[in-house]
């Protein structure tokens, strides 16, 4: 039988799953989401445990996580879901109520990609969803700086969740990198684009992709997100210095 003529397959669509326990909120999102042809709802949570138990399930690309929920917050459900080996290719996008609110830092720490505002305009959840889909992370400008000023108000990060050597286990780990990656860092934590960050180094977007992938691998990150908390747990950038 003659395939030349076939068209090629398309890319199949991004799973997400919703975790909020408003009922309406995650009506909305999931109008919003199902209206877009590449990507689909494949299952909706009202709690943190009950979002862990589909993520493991249904095996969404993207999990939109609300951070505050009875009984298993968002916090706790991004945790094991980033604990989890199985589901390691799974990624969170917090949802907040305010983008710099005082569980940022937290978010990030516990293994989310990145978070979004409730009041973002559908556009940008959408944006949102596509970019952690694609293994980028999801940091605004304004939303690095909210980090920034958490940090700031931690005394720089030194509290207990990082109290127990983690600060010097990424600073020994930073002696791998080589300057021009940790170059890349110090960009990535100040919340530039690979393009921006090629930009001030005078090279290409391709060039600080692959300096940034190889940073995340010789630290041990998931994604972008957690660059920016190594760099501040590290030591490497300082937010007062910002």
């Amino acid at each position: 039988m003659d395939h030349t003529a076939t068209d090629p397959p398309s890319a199949a669509p991004v799973r997400v799953l919703l975790a909020d326990d408003q009922a309406l909120l995650r009506s909305a999102f999931k109008v919003l989401v199902d209206s877009e042809p590449d990507m689909e709802v494949v299952g909706e949570a009202s709690d943190g445990a009950q979002a862990v138990e589909l993520a493991r399930s249904t095996r969404p690309d993207v999990v939109l996580m609300d951070i505050r929920m009875p009984g298993t917050d968002g916090l706790a459900a991004t945790r094991m879901i980033s604990a989890d080996p199985e589901l390691a290719a799974v990624r969170v996008v917090m949802l907040t109520t305010f983008e710099v609110d005082e569980y940022v830092a937290a978010a990030l720490r516990a293994g989310a990609s990145g978070f979004l505002g409730k009041g973002a305009e559908p556009e940008e959840l959408l944006n949102a969803i596509r970019v952690a889909a694609a293994g980028e992370a999801l940091l605004s400008p304004a939303a690095t700086k909210g980090l920034i000023a958490t940090f700031l108000a931690q005394g720089g990060g030194a509290e207990p969740a990082v109290a127990g050597g983690s600060a010097g286990a990424h600073a020994q780990r930073l002696a791998a990198l080589t300057v021009r990656e940790r170059e890349v860092l110090v960009h990535v934590a100040a919340g530039l684009s690979n393009d921006g960050i090629a930009g001030r180094l005078e090279v290409s977007p391709l060039t600080v992709k692959t300096h940034v992938n190889r940073a995340m691998a010789k630290l041990g990150a998931r994604d972008r997100a957690q660059l920016v908390v190594i760099a501040y747990e590290s030591g490497l950038v300082r937010p007062r210095g910002e």
